[in-house]
């Protein structure tokens, strides 16, 4: 009965999770070359947002907090990345 209620607490998160990084995956493949290929710094940049969206859902913050970082990481996928690595205040995870 315990590993029911478990997965029932963790559901809501891995499924938000799961929506950004879908999203997130759709968004950040629109870096195109002029011949209509996903350019190089494209995938880079999926990567490192992917990256963080893991991250920031490891981290032992509030729900607020990381559903802020996530959404700031959504919309702005470049700058999102770069003020998150520099001004989350980043600790250690809790796994």
């Amino acid at each position: 009965m315990n590993a029911i209620n478990t997965l029932t607490k963790r559901l809501p998160g891995a499924g938000l999770l799961l929506s950004l990084l879908t999203v997130s995956l759709l968004t950040s493949c629109s870096r195109f070359n002029t011949d209509g290929s996903l350019a190089t710094w494209g995938y880079i940049i999926l990567a490192l947002d992917v990256f963080a969206l893991f991250d920031i859902f490891r981290q032992n913050w509030g729900l607020g907090k990381k559903i802020l970082w996530a959404a700031i990481v959504f919309f702005f996928p470049l700058g999102g990345l770069i003020l998150y690595f520099l001004f989350a205040g980043r600790g250690k995870s809790s796994t």
